[in-house]
């Protein structure tokens, strides 16, 4: 029996090493939360219209968020309308917050189909929107989120 206990500390340092890396794999992070904090136009190209999304991403984690790539969907009033992709890379502090810039295309087909459907016959005050999107990290993978919201619109100045 002598001879077997070399190999049962083997297997007893195996898997003691197997569980400290599932364990590592197994800590949950929670999703990133993205919301718009700024819009502004930038010139496109025939029929797309662009646009500068700001986004402000919180990290609700212990843990810093490294990425290398964000990617962008909006839709508006249920309704695809745009769609982003950047390069950018950084990093978000552990339970701390950074402002990313996403530029968007919309086409301008689809922009036009929003205006038709706004102008369906109702008043809008608010416009419902949803965002989704991933957020690439090099040491998690892709950490997807997804907020959605109401922007609204400023009220018709009533006399003047």
């Amino acid at each position: 029996m002598k001879k077997n206990r070399p190999v049962m500390h083997v297997l007893t340092l195996l898997t003691i090493a197997l569980a400290s890396v599932a364990c590592t794999f197994l800590q949950r992070t929670d999703p990133p939360q993205v919301t718009i904090v700024g819009v502004e136009p930038v010139p496109g190209e025939g029929l797309e219209a662009r646009m500068q999304l700001k986004l402000r991403i919180q990290n609700p984690n212990s843990t810093a968020i490294d990425y290398n790539g964000i990617y962008v969907e909006l839709d508006v009033l249920e309704k695809n309308f745009a769609s982003g992709v950047s390069d950018a890379s950084g990093s978000v502090p552990a339970f701390g917050e950074a402002v990313l810039s996403v530029p968007v295309t919309i086409s301008v087909l689809g922009l036009v189909g929003q205006a038709a459907g706004m102008l369906g016959g109702k008043s809008i005050d608010n416009i419902k929107y949803e965002m989704r999107g991933k957020l690439n990290s090099p040491t998690s993978g892709a950490l997807r989120f997804k907020s959605e919201g109401e922007l609204k619109l400023p009220s018709p100045s009533v006399g003047s």
